[in-house]
C-alpha cells in the first residue's frame, strides 16, 4: 500500500495498492528509527488499517502532535440491536464529530489501567469498551470474571457484538463479528482496531495465522508483538477483548466519551435505561433513509417504544418514548448532543 517506506531514511509518501502487510514486513526487516520516523511510519499504518478493510469512506486519520486523530460517527454500516434480551432501553445515534487521538508513538507498561468508557476504537470508527455494561472494571476487578456484569452472558448485545450505551452511541463489548465479515481484508494478520495506547487489536489468533497459547495473553488480553512491541487480541472466553491498557498512556480521564443526548428547553427528562428483570420480548430496532430510529420491545405482555426523530436542529432529535426504566409514562420533547 505504500510507494515509498520511512524506514532507515526512506520517506512514506502515499498510501497506494500494495498493502498494510508490506509496510509491516518492510518494518520488522529494516526497523525504524525513533522517535520521529516510528511516528510517521504508525501514522501511515493507522491509515492503512481503516483503508485496507473498507473503511476510508466512513472513517478519516489526521496525523499530527504525535497522535492520529482517529475521527467518526460511531455509526457502523452493519445490523444493528438484532438478538439483544436484556436491553437497557437505549437506541443508537450517531454521534457526529467523535475524534480520539492515538499515540504514534506506543511504550509498553506493566501496569493495567482501567476506564468506565471506550478503551479503543475500531477500524469501521465504533468505540470498544471491556465486557461490563456499565463501567464496573476496576483494577482489582481484573483478575476474576464478574459474570454477573457481563454483557454477553447477561444477553445485552446484538448478533454483532455491540449495543447502545447511556451516551445513545453504539459500541461494542466483544469481538465485532458483523465488522470483521465486512472486512475486505478480513484474515488473521487484520488489525481490527487501535486502543487509546496507541497498540493494534487482532482475531482470535496471531497474525501469522497461529493459535495463541493457553496462559498467552495478559490480563489486558494482549502480547508482546515484534512489530508493535505490544498487541491486543480477541478472543472466544473472557474478557473476549480489550479488558484494559497496558501501555504508557496520559492521563485516560481526558479521552474523548460520546455525549449523551440531553433535553433541549423544556422538554422531559428521558431516564438512563437499565435492563429490566427478566429480560424484554421481541425486541425490533428499525431505521429509515430520513434518519428515524426506532426500538419496540414488550415487557410482560405491556408494549413499550422509543422513536428519534430528526429535528430542523442540527444533531438534535424529536424524541416519543414509553420505556420500562420511565415505568410506562410517556415522554416527548427534543434531545441534542
Amino acid at each position: 500500500m505504500y510507494q515509498r517506506i520511512r524506514s532507515k531514511g526512506l520517506s512514506v509518501v502515499s498510501v497506494t495498492a500494495v498493502g498494510l502487510a508490506y509496510l509491516i514486513a518492510y518494518v520488522n526487516a529494516h526497523g525504524t528509527s525513533l522517535p520521529l520516523q516510528e511516528q510517521t511510519d504508525r501514522c501511515e499504518m493507522v491509515k492503512a488499517s481503516i483503508v485496507d478493510a473498507g473503511f476510508s469512506n466512513k472513517v478519516t486519520v489526521t496525523c499530527e502532535n504525535g497522535h492520529a486523530h482517529v475521527s467518526a460517527d460511531t455509526y457502523p454500516d452493519h445490523p444493528l440491536m438484532i438478538g439483544i434480551v436484556n436491553s437497557n432501553e437505549q437506541v443508537p445515534i450517531p454521534a457526529a464529530d467523535y475524534s480520539v487521538p492515538i499515540p504514534l508513538v506506543a511504550t509498553p507498561g506493566s501496569t493495567p489501567k482501567t476506564r468506565d468508557s471506550s478503551l479503543a476504537i475500531a477500524v469501521n470508527g465504533v468505540p470498544i469498551y471491556d465486557y461490563t455494561g456499565g463501567g464496573e472494571m476496576s483494577v482489582n476487578d481484573l483478575y476474576h470474571h464478574q459474570t454477573q456484569h457481563d454483557t454477553l452472558l447477561t444477553q445485552q448485545l446484538d448478533i454483532c457484538g455491540g449495543h447502545a450505551g447511556r451516551g445513545d452511541d453504539y459500541h461494542y463489548h466483544v469481538a465485532p463479528t458483523c465488522m470483521i465479515d465486512a472486512m475486505k481484508n478480513s484474515g488473521d494478520d487484520a488489525i481490527l482496531g487501535w486502543a487509546f495506547d496507541g497498540f493494534p487489536l487482532y482475531g482470535n489468533k496471531n497474525p501469522d495465522g497461529t493459535p495463541i497459547g493457553e496462559e498467552t495473553l495478559d490480563v489486558c488480553n494482549g502480547q508482546e508483538d515484534e512489530t508493535f512491541g505490544y498487541r491486543y487480541h480477541t478472543s472466544i472466553d473472557a474478557p473476549y477483548m480489550i479488558q484494559c491498557l497496558m501501555g504508557d498512556t496520559t492521563d485516560l480521564n481526558d479521552m474523548p466519551r460520546v455525549s449523551p443526548l440531553k433535553p433541549a428547553g423544556n422538554s422531559d427528562r428521558l431516564a438512563p435505561g437499565r435492563p429490566p428483570a427478566g429480560g424484554v420480548d421481541n425486541l425490533t430496532f428499525t431505521q429509515t433513509d430520513s434518519g428515524k430510529r426506532s426500538m419496540d420491545y414488550s415487557y410482560r405482555g405491556e408494549s413499550y417504544y422509543i422513536r428519534y426523530t430528526p429535528s430542523d436542529t442540527p444533531d438534535c432529535y424529536t424524541v416519543e418514548a414509553r420505556t420500562v426504566t420511565n415505568q410506562g409514562a410517556l415522554i416527548t420533547g427534543e434531545y441534542c448532543r
